[in-house]
């Protein structure tokens, strides 16, 4: 009786359970783990993917990444901005260093000549000692002259090799520096007013002839590379003393001399160019041309009121200004509040200049803009010499 009610009732019950199909879910169960695994694995594969991509960017900056494939998103990186960089300083950028030259060091392409001297005052002795010396070296002493050279009419050739002078017999005389090779090469020339003027490619000497009455007088062209030493004379006569204290410029076109309380500039055949503006009987004067720049543009001379300092009777090579031959204004040097003394061009454009340096004298070496390049004591044994002529 148990036993057939209860076979009764769990028959029932089965009746009122919905049948579910274990093997559906089962699938569906298994395919959700899949698509989870496969999300996993994709975002892992992501992070391995971007990490990679990173380190390549980081490897190789300038390596633009591969395209995304048409159906990604696209996706703009924005670059962070580097720091601008320092820019580097060597020492020849270095703010108020001297110029280098373009040689890579600070050895400026402008150098000092050789520089030649003689007594600023001649003493007793007829016969003195020329001297040379170059900034850096020792001084060389070199053939003895009589003090009428000195005074007023030596000259050396631009290779500093050869020295011409009028003595006190009016002969021109030309020599070796050393004192070799003395030769006679011409009577009756002035020793005191012109002198003996080479030019720069050492080819003529310019020399004034000395005649008597002392009324009238000429310049003359003498070709030193001929056999007969002939003359090429200037058309241009010139009374008394005027047109003394000849100088060239280096490149042969302009000679400077003094004449009518001025300056005035001849071409080397001695055809008149142009008079220096500035000067007058009453207004500045002058007596002295010292040293002409290579172009003819700038001249050094002792410049003076006609009350004030004229200089010495015959030549005076002292300097206390540079003028521009143009217009006659004066150019500004860099002397750091020091006494100008001397000044003569070099063949480059660039000047030497003397001042007073305490008890004695430097010499600096000016370049053609103006700027001072360098500075150099002169030995003790020329406190008293002054300069004749600077070659190169």
């Amino acid at each position: 009786m148990n036993d057939q009610r209860l076979r009764l009732d769990l028959t029932a019950l089965a009746d009122e359970v919905t049948s579910v199909d274990l093997r559906d879910r089962t699938l569906r169960t298994s395919r959700r783990l899949g698509i989870q695994r496969a999300v996993a694995t994709s975002a892992a594969a992501l992070v391995l993917i971007a990490a990679a991509a990173g380190t390549a960017f980081a490897i190789r900056p300038d390596q633009s990444p591969a395209p995304l494939p048409a159906d990604t998103p696209s996706v703009t990186a924005t670059r962070t901005p580097s720091p601008t960089p320092t820019p580097s300083t060597s020492a020849g950028d270095t703010p108020g260093a001297p110029p280098s030259g373009g040689s890579g060091t600070n050895t400026p392409s402008v150098q000092f000549g050789k520089l030649f001297y003689g007594p600023a005052s001649v003493a007793d002795a007829e016969m003195v000692n020329l001297r040379s010396w170059r900034p850096g070296g020792s001084t060389v002493r070199l053939l003895a002259l009589p003090d009428i050279a000195f005074k007023g009419n030596m000259s050396v050739s631009s290779d500093g090799h050869r020295v011409a002078w009028v003595d006190s017999n009016s002969d021109l005389v030309v020599s070796d520096a050393d004192g070799s090779g003395k030769e006679k090469i011409r009577s009756n020339v002035n020793p005191y007013c012109v002198g003996a003027a080479w030019s720069p490619d050492r080819r003529q000497l310019l020399f004034r002839e000395s005649v008597e009455p002392l009324e009238t007088a000429r310049l003359g062209m003498l070709d030193m590379r001929s056999a007969e030493k002939t003359v090429r004379w200037w058309t241009t006569e010139f009374e008394d003393f005027e047109a003394c204290n000849a100088v060239w410029s280096a490149d042969g076109q302009t000679i400077a001399m003094t004449i009518d309380y001025g300056v005035t500039l001849y071409g080397a055949d001695g055809t008149k160019k142009r008079a220096v503006p500035g000067f007058s009987r009453d207004g500045w004067q002058t007596d002295d041309v010292v040293s002409l720049s290579p172009d003819g543009s700038l001249v050094a001379l002792l410049r003076h009121k006609p009350d004030g300092d004229a200089g010495d009777v015959a030549r005076d090579l002292r300097v206390n200004v540079v003028l521009d031959t143009r217009t006659g204004k004066q150019v500004s040097l860099p002397l750091g509040g020091r006494t100008l003394h001397q000044v003569y061009f070099q063949s480059d454009g660039s000047m030497v200049v003397r001042v007073q340096s305490g008890s004695g004298y430097a010499v600096l070496l000016v370049d053609e803009d103006g700027r001072k390049v360098s500075e150099t004591a002169e030995p003790a044994s020329l406190k008293d010499e002054q300069i004749l002529a600077v070659v190169d």
